[in-house]
């Protein structure tokens, strides 16, 4: 998770008038499925449970229990038992609490007619021993040091099949991820009488993580070291990418050798300094930055047997920030794991965190939002999704070929759409490996499509694609494509990370392609970064702003009469990347939601839109950086907003120029 930002009353008073506007920015996604005739809730529908007053349930942990009945672990400390979870025939659920007094328990699982959570400190068993459905003995299973930083979560356990229990420890913030006690970054094996293992290192934020054929994958965050969020695949002694928790290597029973100080901080791609760090992981999947989520959380592989739909074998990883779940379909080529991530369903109440599969294939997801904003306008709660039996029209697997990609649909294509290479657009990229938090796209490419192979039974493509990088992502937009009967792909992209070309045959094709930089459209035209000669040396007026916790502006408004000379600061004092654009009245929305629009383009345009619904902006400031810029207030009166564009930050950091 990013770090943590505590929201008072007062702020919580601040955010309620900006739920309107999180609305109108989730509407345009919903408006333009409804244009090609279907919306993700026509497959996928959301039930809320209820949650009894007085019980805050953020939720930190999910299990289901062999008798249908839903265990939920809570930031608040507790563990609740909810019978009739999927409120059948209409009853309501009801609720037990199991336990309290617990840490910040941050994951649930049930073993061995026990649950087992991982709180702030260590792993505990709960045991119900005279089954009045409340746990009478608190068992410390292992425990770790803490140094006491806000930052330093734990997450889990899972279980493996064989009964050892994995748990993973955050790094603790302080302006930068630091391990300031034993083990944190790290991932640890535990067998069931206590006896630790450290497994693997290099984990920043490791909210997610569970098994996939048998194999340890965890979902890692964006931050420092980390360019974007992804998928790893991850073995013992592996290091998986940030260094600040190889500080523990020198203690007894560590997996590796590698010290913080023999990882160079040079802004290469990850997949290339992999090839001179030993043990150095690169991810399986990446899930870009704002394309797919900024706030990668727990993950599940749909084991269902179909009663989830058609996807069955295929891994679902939920986002806090942007409170939605996104599909991941993974392959392994030449002993790597890859694969592709698509967009699956958005819309969640609040930000989501944890997943479980009921016993009737439905998914249930626990979220909160307290700390870590997220879309979603709830500060927690618990939703189920559930299959409505209709088959969406997507892209059901994405292959890597020797020469391109193999892609089969859940339905058929209109063979003369889906055979065009019009109908595709692929652009490669990376992202930069270094201490810095985050990282723009970086070497992108375009590649060619230059032939489509179309099977007989219109469910499966080939793509001859020139131009594909090993160790890139790839984006594959399809918005020519259509299904037999006319419809569009309910979500037309797709990210694909190449870790290996697979050997094989290849296609013959005439007329080799080649890939080709992109050049980025301008944005639109940002006010003077320098202060204009005609204004004699002084503004009218000088306005400071920044950040602050929540995904604020501590400015939420200021007056100016019209034709004012005004000089704004924006000191980036946060951790993350913002920016501040001014646009016409009651155009906030609209100029939101097409800087998410942007995609790849987004970063090398400060996501500001080219529309006339841009007045002014700054240019996208690092954090730690300053700009200033000088504009003169528009004349005729009125209610001008202003909004930090950046992906997932539109919802809550606005303020408002008001001209008068």
């Amino acid at each position: 998770m990013p770090p943590i930002r505590y929201i008072g009353l007062l702020a919580r008073a601040f955010l309620a008038p900006v739920f309107l506007a999180l609305a109108l920015l989730a509407a345009p996604a919903a408006r333009a499925q409804e244009g090609a005739g279907t919306t993700e809730n026509d497959y996928y529908r959301m039930e809320t449970l209820p949650i009894p007053e007085g019980v805050v349930l953020e939720v930190g942990g999910l299990a289901m229990l062999p008798d249908g009945r839903l265990g939920v672990a809570t930031r608040r400390g507790e563990v609740w038992l909810i019978e009739n979870p999927t409120m059948a025939g209409g009853a309501p659920p009801h609720f037990t609490r199991f336990a309290h007094g617990l840490h910040e328990a941050l994951g649930l699982a049930y073993h061995d007619r026990a649950l087992y959570t991982a709180q702030r400190s260590e792993v505990t068993r709960l045991v119900d021993r005279d089954g009045d459905d409340r746990a009478d003995r608190y068992t410390s299973v292992y425990s770790w040091p803490l140094d006491g930083n806000y930052h330093e979560y734990a997450y889990g356990p899972v279980f493996r099949d064989d009964g050892t229990m994995f748990v993973t420890l955050n790094l603790a913030w302080v302006g930068h991820g630091e391990s300031l006690s034993p083990w944190h970054g790290w991932a640890l094996a535990l067998t069931p009488d206590g006896t630790m293992t450290p497994f693997a290192a290099g984990m920043r934020s490791p909210a997610g993580f569970g098994f996939f054929d048998g194999e340890l994958f965890y979902a890692e965050n964006q931050g420092d070291w980390i360019g974007s969020g992804y998928l790893t695949h991850v073995e013992r002694g592996d290091f998986v990418g940030n260094p600040a928790g190889l500080r523990w290597t020198g203690l007894p029973g560590s997996p590796l050798s590698l010290r913080p100080e023999d990882v160079p901080d040079t802004g290469r791609p990850l997949f290339e300094v992999a090839r001179s760090v030993p043990g150095l992981k690169p991810p399986a999947v990446w899930l870009p930055h704002t394309l797919m989520g900024i706030s990668t959380s727990g993950l599940r592989v749909d084991r269902t047997g179909g009663a989830f739909g058609p996807f069955a074998g295929q891994l679902f990883v939920g986002d806090q920030g942007h409170s939605k779940i996104n599909r991941v379909f993974l392959e392994k080529v030449k002993g790597v794991y890859q694969g592709a991530a698509f967009p699956f369903r958005e819309g969640f109440a609040s930000g989501v965190l944890r997943l479980a599969w009921g016993h009737d294939g439905s998914l249930f997801v626990g979220m909160t939002s307290r700390g870590w904003p997220a879309t979603g306008p709830e500060p927690y709660g618990l939703q189920r999704l559930v299959w409505t039996g209709k088959t969406p029209f997507e892209v059901q697997t994405m292959r890597a070929t020797p020469d391109g990609f193999a892609l089969t649909f859940t339905t058929a294509v209109d063979p003369a759409a889906a055979a065009d290479p019009a109908s595709y657009a692929v652009t490669g990229f990376t992202y930069h490996y270094h201490a810095a938090y985050g990282s723009p796209p970086l070497n992108q490419e375009r590649g060619e499509v230059r032939y489509v192979l179309i099977s007989d039974d219109g469910l499966q493509a080939r793509l001859v694609v020139d131009g594909l990088r090993e160790g890139y992502i790839h984006e594959l937009k399809m918005p020519g494509v259509r299904s037999a009967s006319g419809q569009r792909l309910l979500h037309d992209v797709a990210y694909y990370t190449l870790n290996r070309i697979p050997d094989g045959d290849r296609l013959t094709v005439a007329v080799p392609g080649q890939a080709t930089p992109v050049a980025p459209p301008p944005a639109g035209a940002p006010a003077e970064s320098v202060m204009p000669a005609s204004w004699g040396g002084r503004p009218d007026v000088t306005f400071i702003l920044r950040p602050v916790p929540g995904l604020r502006y501590d400015l939420p408004a200021f007056d100016v009469a019209p034709g004012t000379r005004i000089q704004l600061v924006f000191n980036n004092t946060d951790d993350m990347l913002h920016n501040v654009v001014f646009t016409r009245p009651g155009r906030v929305a609209a100029v939101a939601e097409a800087a998410q629009a942007l995609g790849l383009e987004g970063h090398d345009r400060d996501y500001v839109p080219d529309t006339g619904d841009v007045l002014f902006h700054t240019a996208l400031l690092a954090p730690g950086t300053a700009g200033t810029i000088y504009f003169t207030a528009p004349t005729e009166p009125g209610a001008y907003p202003y909004v930090c564009t950046f992906p997932g930050h539109a919802a809550t950091m606005q303020g408002t120029m008001r001209v008068r």
